[in-house]
């Protein structure tokens, strides 16, 4: 019976929403006649287990060693190469996430053996036939991964969320890998609070996204008014950034957040390549610009002729006596 491994990132024992991304292309990966299995890390890595279950994971690993409690990017990627090595699975998959790309990167120079990151289609064989987005999904890039033991990342919102057909009640055991200390070189120290309030960039079910044509700092005020309203958060181009007027934090784009909300309204932001790698995960794109040959009119489902400054206004209007 084949087995494809899967690396779980999880938070206070629930896992994120990239990894259950990546569950959706592991069990293509196994077909009818495979496994899923999973390495988790974390103190509260086991408690994923129930969760993961409905996903189809039939055996959970919990990684321990005092030292792994905290994030070290060498000594995951050896623990998952160890774990790997001793599994002997048809291919390790992890999510596109940082942390994703950068784990199984140091797992495949452990193992020796090539990865293919940000895969949106696979197609299984001797040889893994890959299809994967490369310059921050700008190009498509078709290629063939040969190896043993095939390595890749599931690219972000890119695969549906999706609940195995039938749920399994997932076996949990501890794997204790045997690590030296040159592989916690590199190690987080300590985790800060983000001071910022609202529902979190990456997270959000509605986004409102300000560029240049906002203006300045102080005419965000509308939009954040729109996102309040529609139980959102805002989001800026790199523009705006750029000039300051809004932290990088809330950047969207190929250097900034990647976002995957159920509606994305755009606010005098062109539509730069750059910017749409960030947006395009977005179910639903309303634009709101005064160039109708602006480049992100012509990639939204939806587009507003129109000022924002007397656009969004009327929308919050609207909105509140509809509320």
């Amino acid at each position: 019976m084949s087995v494809i491994l899967g690396f779980v990132e999880q938070e206070s024992g629930l896992p994120e929403e990239t990894s259950l991304e990546m569950l959706t292309l592991a069990r293509d990966l196994a077909a009818d006649d495979g496994a899923v299995e999973v390495a988790v890390f974390g103190e509260e890595g086991d408690a994923v287990a129930d969760e993961l279950g409905d996903h189809g994971v039939e055996a959970v690993h919990h990684v321990t060693d005092d030292r792994l409690a905290r994030y070290a990017p060498e000594a995951w990627g050896e623990s998952l190469a160890k774990l790997a090595s001793e599994l002997d699975p048809d291919a390790v998959v992890a999510p596109g996430s940082d942390r994703g790309h950068e784990v199984l990167s140091h797992a495949a120079a452990a193992l020796d053996l090539p990865m293919a990151a940000n895969c949106t289609d696979v197609e299984t064989g001797d040889e893994y036939e890959v299809t994967r987005q490369r310059w921050g999904g700008s190009l498509v890039e078709h290629a063939r991964l040969d190896a043993d033991t095939k390595l890749l990342t599931a690219a972000a919102h890119e695969h549906p969320i999706e609940e195995a057909q039938a749920a399994v009640d997932p076996a949990v055991d501890v794997f204790s890998p045997s690590l030296d200390d040159s592989h916690f070189r590199v190690q987080v120290d300590r985790l800060e609070e983000s001071d910022v309030e609202g529902v979190p960039l990456g997270e959000a079910r509605v986004v409102v996204g300000g560029g240049r044509g906002v203006g300045g700092p102080e005419d965000y005020d509308k939009l954040e008014e729109l996102a309040d309203l529609l139980g959102g958060t805002v989001g800026a181009s790199r523009a705006a950034v750029n000039e300051g007027w809004r932290p990088h934090d809330d950047q969207i784009g190929l250097t900034g957040a990647k976002i995957s909300p159920d509606i994305y309204i755009a606010c005098g932001i062109s539509g730069a390549v750059q910017h749409m790698v960030g947006c395009k995960g977005a179910d639903t794109i309303l634009a709101i610009n005064t160039d109708p040959e602006a480049a992100i009119m012509q990639k939204c489902e939806y587009g507003i002729v129109g000022d924002l400054h007397e656009v969004v206004p009327a929308l919050n209007e609207e909105i509140r006596e509809a509320q």
